[in-house]
């Protein structure tokens, strides 16, 4: 069963914005697409580099190394180099707090 846990606070990822957190040993990104959250792995399947400092742009993040794009809806791969997808996880707000959910 998957655990609930606070990385945050709520409101903390404005509109349009990434922020990058620690979820027990992985890195998470958790993307504001017009006022609705996404979570995904912080991590760029291609060769590691953060997503989370490469431009959002509606729901594609594109990695700031080589290029890669990614669909933070559902992880896909939109545009290589990458060939996998990434993580993708719940997130929510409730009673202050900004949650994501990892197995």
């Amino acid at each position: 069963m998957a655990e609930w846990m606070t990385v945050g606070e709520a409101g903390d990822v404005a509109e349009g914005d990434v922020n990058s957190y620690s979820v027990g040993d992985r890195s998470v990104a958790v993307a504001n697409v017009d006022g609705k959250l996404f979570a995904f792995d912080d991590v760029c399947s291609h060769q590691q580099c953060s997503l989370s400092e490469g431009d959002l742009d509606d729901t594609v993040i594109e990695c700031p190394c080589h290029g890669s794009q990614f669909d933070v809806t559902t992880g896909d791969v939109v545009e290589g180099p990458a060939a996998d997808p990434i993580d993708t996880f719940e997130v929510r707000e409730g009673e202050g707090q900004l949650e994501v959910s990892v197995e």
